[in-house]
């Protein structure tokens, strides 16, 4: 049985903007990063957030997947940000060091601010 996630996605002043609700495990990161892909379209002129205001946890494949994002965003030579994290995320995501390669801020105003 797949878990719940929700990944809604805006575009604000030229940045998309994903935010997670749910969690991120085994049974859904391929489809949901799958899915994550195909709206990214190509990464050249991206500016992206990954808004985790809602997501509860997330397992290592997730955590190799935004890296993947954000490494084929910086190939281009562009930027993404990662904001709004719980601090069980938070904890998850300094453990592994994703929050030295990738910029995290507290809140989704904070990193659209630096995007511009």
């Amino acid at each position: 049985m797949e878990t719940l996630i929700k990944i809604t996605k805006r575009e604000e002043e030229e940045i998309l903007i994903f935010t997670f609700e749910g969690e991120l495990d085994e049974t859904n990161a391929d489809n949901t990063f799958k899915d994550i892909y195909e709206q990214i379209g190509s990464f050249e002129n991206k500016k992206i957030i990954f808004n985790m205001s809602g997501l509860k946890y997330l397992n290592s494949k997730s955590i190799g997947y935004i890296a993947d994002v954000f490494s084929n965003i910086e190939d281009n030579e562009w930027e993404m940000h990662i904001s709004n994290c719980d601090e069980w995320v938070k904890d998850v995501l300094e453990l592994v060091w994703i929050t030295t390669i990738i910029p995290t801020v507290d809140t989704e105003e904070e990193a659209i601010a630096e995007l511009k």
